[in-house]
């Protein structure tokens, strides 16, 4: 049962965020009945059991004239009192205190613009809100916190809205019957047909003379041309033809060297000794 209940509890909330713009963290008004509950069942803290409750943080406000109307009730609710004290105040401008319904009710108004969760044990107080204003309503059954569902008003007052969004406005519809206009004048300078049901140019072309409309043609990507840069010839280095004759000589030059080291170093005999018959003479 506690998942159901989660799960009721999550889907409310989720309405109230998607179609009214309800967003974290959440404020919750409570009213004197309501932390008169939560001090008397010891639902504290109470900021943490309410962020369960909605899933999302949470900030706790109150009014003057509730704090004006628990100091009324005597020592029975001296610990609501300094509870209530303990909230931040949301501003009602109210000179002199009212009664917590009717400061509430106007704190909240018909729209509830400040996205206000309100907290209360009164149910006659919140049948009457379900009725008039989109107002979450949080109350608490012993030790356990629940929400309202959304009410009939609370759920037609969404489909409305979400029609206005739809739909266009008178201003919207002027500027939409202007561009058309202008589209419509440019399309007939430049010998195109309008359709005439949804005002959009339809092209004719010169071909046809029954006025059929022509098939969309594609382009295809064809293959281009080389790239001229890569047509170009190469150019000779005229570097490397210089520097190669250059490399010749030298190598000439050392053979030559070595030639000459090798003829100077070749060792003529001398004829001394030698035997022969000009010395036997």
């Amino acid at each position: 049962m506690r998942v159901k209940r989660q799960k009721k509890n999550r889907r409310t909330v989720r309405f109230f965020t998607v179609c009214f713009g309800f967003r974290q963290p959440f404020k919750v008004l409570c009213d004197g009945t309501f932390i008169h509950h939560l001090v008397a069942n010891e639902i504290t803290p109470a900021d943490t059991a309410i962020s369960e409750l909605l899933g999302g943080p949470v900030k706790l406000f109150t009014t003057r004239c509730v704090v004006a109307e628990l100091e009324k009730l005597g020592n029975d609710f001296s610990e609501s009192l300094e509870a209530a004290q303990m909230l931040s105040t949301a501003t009602c401008e109210h000179e002199e205190a009212k009664a917590a319904d009717e400061c509430l009710s106007e704190v909240l108004g018909i729209k509830n613009s400040e996205h206000f969760f309100l907290g209360t044990q009164d149910a006659e107080f919140r049948k009457k809100l379900q009725q008039e204003t989109i107002v979450p309503l949080v109350f608490g059954l012993r030790n356990i916190l629940l929400i309202e569902q959304p009410s009939d008003f609370q759920r037609e007052t969404a489909k409305d809205s979400e029609k206005r969004r739809l739909n266009m406005t008178d201003t919207e519809k002027r500027l939409l019957a202007k561009k058309t206009s202008k589209i419509i004048a440019s399309n007939r300078e430049e010998g195109t047909i309008v359709n005439e049901e949804w005002g959009m140019p339809r092209v004719i072309s010169t071909r046809n003379v029954l006025g059929v409309k022509d098939r969309p043609q594609f382009k295809r990507n064809r293959a281009k041309g080389p790239n001229p840069l890569s047509c170009m010839k190469k150019k000779k280095d005229n570097s490397t033809e210089k520097r190669r004759p250059n490399s010749n000589s030298g190598a000439q030059k050392e053979k030559k060297e070595a030639e000459s080291d090798t003829k100077k170093r070749t060792r003529k005999r001398s004829k001394k000794g030698k035997s022969g018959p000009e010395s036997n003479e």
